[in-house]
């Protein structure tokens, strides 16, 4: 059976965060794919799967009780003109890459936020002007077959291990934009 067959997918909690945090701090520690230096305590990351619910999915990937991975979606901006769009994050263990799991969280992701009444999508990619040990191309790449457009490059804007890194902005329309748009519908907003 293929890995992406046994994996479900369901909404985390803060009981969850020393399980992500343990996917999440090579990616800082090894990685130039987050510009974060510092791995946060369990407790910081609790309190950002807390907050991030208040108005938008967090979802994880499980399989037999082993969370392999997570998702979830950030303001774009804190105006509430961009109360439609919104940032992606996706974070799978490296030891279960390229077997489906972020193509599995990305699909219930997007579908959750078009639920939500979210419109576009967004991702910040950190981007080697040359890969490296550090960062390679292949998150730009996903979200291509994900159906994402580059629509912007910054350079030389992220420093990490004494390298400099380009940024890129993808973009993914997800619904439909009307002149009477409907406000979207923030399910645990305090």
């Amino acid at each position: 059976m293929d890995i992406k067959d046994s994996v479900t997918i369901r909404t985390a909690t803060t009981a969850d965060a020393q399980a992500l945090l343990n996917i999440y701090a090579p990616y800082v520690e090894h990685t130039a794919i987050t510009f974060e230096y510092d791995v946060p305590s369990a407790e910081e990351f609790a309190s950002r799967i807390e907050y991030t619910l208040q108005k938008y999915p967090y979802l994880v990937a499980e399989e037999n009780k082993r969370l392999l991975g997570y998702a979830y979606a950030s303001p774009f901006h804190a105006r509430p003109a961009y109360d439609w769009a919104v940032e992606t994050s996706i974070y799978v263990n490296q030891n279960v890459k390229h077997r489906g799991i972020g193509r599995k969280l990305h699909d219930a992701l997007e579908n959750a936020l078009r639920e939500q009444g979210i419109l576009n999508m967004y991702a910040c990619i950190a981007y080697p002007p040359k890969e490296d040990e550090y960062l390679d191309k292949n998150s730009v790449e996903f979200h291509h077959h994900m159906g994402y457009r580059l629509v912007g490059e910054f350079y030389k804007c992220g420093y990490k291990f004494h390298r400099w890194y380009n940024m890129v902005w993808m973009e993914k329309l997800i619904g439909e934009h009307l002149p009477n748009q409907k406000t979207p519908n923030w399910p645990n907003a305090l």
